[in-house]
């Protein structure tokens, strides 16, 4: 597993007041702040940079790297599937070692995902 990706659907974020993704007009920076304001305090994530897929952030965890990534779908009946990827960044021995791969178990990324199940406002939170 390279990365956990969770994908919830919401009409919490208003997209219209996200800047515009340079590269690419998709939308993600909504998800991101949110983040941002719920992990204020425990993790420092910066502003939002744009990818050709979405959003993203890279940010440290108790000492390890993670590039948080996001990007919304079209909107439906009010509501836009949200999908956040998070990857642990890995060194090239731990790679070539097979160490400190992403597990079902890690940490950063269950607590990112008790977050997302608990906000009343996503539903039909799944992780890939």
């Amino acid at each position: 597993m390279d990365a956990t990706v969770i994908r919830f659907t919401t009409g919490l974020f208003d997209v219209t007041k996200e800047r515009p993704n340079d590269i690419n007009p998709i939308y993600g920076e909504s998800l991101l702040l949110w983040l941002a304001d719920k992990l204020k305090g425990q993790v420092a994530i910066p502003k939002p940079q744009t990818e050709d897929w979405g959003w993203y952030v890279d940010i440290e965890w108790k000492g390890r790297q993670y590039m948080l990534g996001a990007s919304a779908s079209d909107e439906e009946n009010g509501e836009r599937e949200w999908v956040l990827q998070i990857v642990k960044h890995r060194s090239f021995k731990e790679r070539l070692l097979g160490k400190e791969k992403m597990t079902a178990r890690d940490e950063c990324a269950a607590h990112i995902r008790g977050l997302l199940e608990s906000e009343r406002a996503f539903s039909g939170v799944s992780v890939d």
